[in-house]
């Protein structure tokens, strides 16, 4: 895969317009692991609007955000960076030979304490 399809995928995947970003950086500002990243927020939104999705799949930035969706409240126009940093994150995670669960494979997984909640997050995640 190109970078450029690399980007398109992001994008499909995350269902954000970066041109909508007016790099305003109140997504970065509100970021709670802001000091941990490498790249922040309105980074991850310019940097695929440039087609530079390489560099954000090697960063340690993706594993460092927590997916609080502070960010996403914070942006006044719905761009939705946390949508991106994951679809990032599972572009990466996809290209490293980490794929997809079946539903055979989950029930390994379970234990009594795992939430319900957790299981539709990754079927939805490693669905798409």
């Amino acid at each position: 895969m190109t970078e450029r399809d690399y980007c398109e995928e992001a994008l499909l995947l995350s269902g954000v317009h970066p041109e909508k970003c007016m790099k305003c950086g109140k997504c970065s500002g509100a970021c709670p692991s802001y000091d941990e990243m490498e790249y922040h927020p309105h980074q991850f939104v310019d940097m695929i609007a440039k087609g530079q999705i390489k560099k954000l799949m090697e960063s340690e930035s993706l594993y460092h955000c927590l997916s609080c969706f502070v960010c996403v409240e914070r942006c006044p126009r719905n761009v939705m960076p946390a949508n991106l940093v994951e679809a990032v994150r599972t572009l990466r995670e996809r290209s490293i030979g980490n794929d997809r669960l079946k539903p055979d494979d989950v029930a390994a997984l379970l234990d009594e304490e795992t939430p319900g909640q957790l299981l539709m997050a990754a079927f939805r995640k490693y669905s798409k």
